[in-house]
């Protein structure tokens, strides 16, 4: 897949976003597009994982990671509770949906036979470190594939795309793209690709980093900074979610996401992309992203990035 395809369908899927995102924030009592776990919300029906493959045993050899997982009964994920439409708990059930949640219990269902997974919260900063110490068997969390990230860690994947976009407070009028932050205090996630994107893009601006996702919207809600840049999927879900900051302008990057795996089991990263490729053609990865992403999104499903299409993968 060439650079400029994937670009411009990740510019689609940005402006589809905004549209949903503006629509349901000036309706004038419409319901506006479902948040997973919400009255009204959407979640990914039983009956997708249900129908969702599972491994036969000759795919999960004896002494492999796949087997260690199925004899244990559940997998072990890197990942967030509080990211709208990716991977967040919901209050009344405790349950964890979204994107990236619902992947997660796919590939559970794919190893072991049932959706069950433990989810480990971890930060960016501490991502490759939860791998190499083997504290977690993977990580689903906006996981951005680069070849230097590639050095630590293995990346399954990518199995989606987004890329770097700006978010400002409700009421800002003056910034309306990343061109418009030279100079001025960024917000930006902690090892995340904003922090050497920026000098490039913003040249002059100056960087106040935060741990997690939340910690950074909350700064820029409070004028701690004058934008947060972050990956778009990322920022629409917080944007859905926070009435006081809305996403300006299209993402100026091309970003794929990967699934984080330890870097020295090549057999975990092939069962694991074969996987995919299973899901992508039966039409499992569509259902799961219409129920989440796509219920913020005007227009058809995307089509999966191409396993192995991005250097690191």
């Amino acid at each position: 897949m060439s650079k400029n395809v994937t670009r411009r369908r990740v510019m689609t899927l940005a402006a589809a976003v905004a549209v949903a995102l503006t629509a349901a924030a000036c309706g004038d009592g419409g319901s506006g597009p479902a948040v997973p776990g919400t009255p009204g919300g959407q979640k990914v029906a039983q009956s997708v994982f249900d129908a969702a493959p599972v491994a036969s045993d000759a795919e999960i050899p004896a002494g492999s990671t796949m087997d260690m997982i199925r004899k244990r009964g559940h997998l072990i994920v890197g990942g967030s509770l509080d990211a709208p439409l990716l991977s967040q708990q919901n209050p009344t059930t405790g349950e964890i949906e979204g994107f990236d949640a619902d992947m997660a219990k796919l590939l559970a269902k794919y190893i072991i036979g049932k959706p069950e997974v433990k989810t480990v919260t971890i930060g960016t900063q501490t991502r490759e470190a939860m791998l190499q110490a083997k504290s977690v068997d993977a990580v689903f969390q906006t996981y951005t594939i680069t070849p230097q990230r590639a050095t630590q860690v293995a990346f399954a994947g990518p199995y989606l795309t987004s890329g770097l976009a700006v978010a400002v407070r409700k009421d800002e009028t003056g910034i309306k793209s990343v061109k418009d932050l030279a100079g001025k205090t960024v917000i930006v996630g902690a090892n995340t690709p904003a922090v050497t994107a920026l000098p490039e893009h913003a040249p002059g601006s100056k960087q106040v980093a935060f741990a997690t996702d939340p910690q950074a919207v909350q700064a820029l809600v409070q004028k701690r900074g004058d934008a947060y840049v972050q990956d778009f999927t990322l920022l629409a879900s917080d944007a859905k979610a926070n009435p006081a900051i809305k996403v300006v302008g299209d993402p100026f990057t091309t970003e794929a996401y990967g699934i984080g795996l330890t870097r020295e089991d090549a057999q975990f990263k092939e069962f694991v992309n074969n996987w995919l490729r299973k899901i992508q053609a039966d039409g499992t990865w569509a259902k799961v992203w219409e129920s989440t992403l796509g219920s913020v999104v005007e227009g058809g499903k995307p089509t999966p990035p191409a396993l192995g299409s991005v250097e690191g993968s």
